[in-house]
């Protein structure tokens, strides 16, 4: 196997008042917190499409990154070099999973035999590449929005023809995911979606989605897939309106079809930011839900309307990120890094730094979510904030055991009633930049 990073040494722990660039600050694997390790909270995960085929280019420019790795792009060739250096990478940072779409491991070929073939041979050198490691597949999915037959979506189409294609994908990336040992399997409905009422069929369109998650169910219990299934939910973009605006909505619809027992939510922040939620809104939605699955750990930009996939920097967001998940008990999944480096940032030696700056964030998050927890200060506003709901009146609302008359009888004996107690946000939002920036 070529050894592509020989110049980065591996990435170790040297502390917060370490400057070497290639050291982590805060991500520490094996520090213990609230009873886990590190990466027992942490499990990255290294996304195969943007790390190893994001080479910069955008709708207005070439690429400016060389993610040949030495072979000629398009070729098998080039696939199992992606392998090489993707396990490679992997190994110098400590990261155990990777993710990927089916046409992200080969070039898909003109006859979808041919591709299924490529499949084959790719994930059987995956095997024997990471033999003997740690390394795992986290989760899997069907590329069924960037070939062209997926114009109109792939469970939305309106061909038969092209719904079969979508059905075969799904099959044998559940194929590859169970070969590959994956503890999860991804629907992301790029294209599922329409953009104007005027030629959509907005029911069958979503019935016909359904139908072909649940034959996927189907599929993946009956050869051994033993996972969750995800929705990752997006508002916009390819689409005007696409089926699986957020998490509220990609939930109300497995409920209406009966999926919520075999289905959670694969939560990415750049698409909380597209919804014009915040990443811990989804996250706690899909929490109270008890449908909070894997992470997409990026992050979006407020002042640019399109999926920018950032590398996470942002300790706020990233504190509040783990405050939900370590509230849900941890994640079925992980927290895969579905992010690219910035156009500019054009070297290997970029990569590593990414990598880098998204691990010790989320364990800068990990680490001051815990202190939250542990802290208590904002557990105890909120349950004194509806402590009217203990009482005895208070807990017939919450178990649904009063009346209308019953409720309308206590407003006209109390004649008016006292003020709420006070949100006290502004407290609240020093509660965190105190526990943020104490030592």
């Amino acid at each position: 196997m070529s050894n592509f990073f020989d110049n980065i040494p591996e990435i170790k722990f040297e502390g917060k008042d370490s400057k070497n660039p290639f050291a982590f600050k805060y991500y520490d694997p094996k520090r213990v917190i609230m009873g886990k390790t590190m990466e027992e909270h942490l499990p990255f995960a290294m996304a195969w499409w943007h790390n190893l085929g994001a080479n910069g280019v955008d709708m207005f420019g070439r690429g400016t990154a060389d993610k040949s790795f030495g072979q000629t792009e398009g070729t098998m060739e080039h696939a199992k070099a992606k392998v090489d250096a993707g396990i490679e990478f992997m190994k110098k940072l400590g990261i155990k999973y990777y993710c990927w779409h089916d046409v992200d491991l080969v070039p898909e070929a003109d006859d979808i035999n041919e591709t299924n073939r490529r499949l084959d041979e790719i994930s059987d050198y995956i095997l024997e590449k990471t033999k003997g490691t740690d390394i795992k597949c986290l989760w899997g999915t069907a590329n069924m929005f960037g070939n062209p037959r997926f114009m109109n979506g792939a469970g939305s189409t309106n061909s038969v023809d092209v719904y079969c294609f979508a059905a075969a994908q799904v099959k044998k990336a559940l194929d590859i995911t169970v070969k590959l040992g994956g503890r999860g399997y991804v629907f992301w409905g790029g294209r599922e979606g329409y953009e104007t009422l005027l030629n959509t069929d907005v029911k069958l369109e979503q019935e016909n989605i359904a139908n072909l998650m649940k034959m996927a169910v189907k599929y993946g219990r009956s050869i051994g897939f033993t996972g969750d299934f995800y929705i990752e939910p997006k508002p916009k973009e390819p689409m005007k309106h696409q089926y699986d605006f957020d998490a509220a909505t990609a939930i109300g619809f497995l409920r209406q079809y009966g999926l919520d027992k075999d289905f959670k939510m694969n939560i990415e922040a750049n698409h909380a930011t597209l919804a014009q939620h915040t990443f811990q809104h989804e996250l706690c939605i899909s929490r109270i839900n008890g449908m909070l699955g894997s992470v997409d750990a990026n992050q979006g930009d407020p002042l640019l309307g399109w999926d920018t996939d950032e590398f996470p920097c942002n300790v706020y967001d990233s504190t509040m990120a783990m405050y939900e998940i370590l509230k849900a008990g941890g994640l079925t999944g992980g927290l895969n890094f579905d992010s690219k480096n910035r156009r500019p940032s054009n070297t290997y030696e970029d990569m590593f730094h990414a990598f880098i700056l998204g691990m010790d964030t989320f364990a800068l998050g990990l680490i001051k979510a815990a202190e939250l927890i542990e802290d208590g200060r904002i557990d105890n506003f909120i349950k004194e904030k509806y402590s009217s709901y203990e009482t005895e009146l208070g807990q017939k609302i919450r178990k649904g055991e009063t009346t209308l008359e019953e409720l309308s009888n206590k407003a006209l004996e109390l004649k008016k009633p006292e003020n709420p107690i006070s949100g006290r946000q502004e407290y609240l939002e020093g509660v965190i930049n105190n526990v943020l920036f104490r030592g």
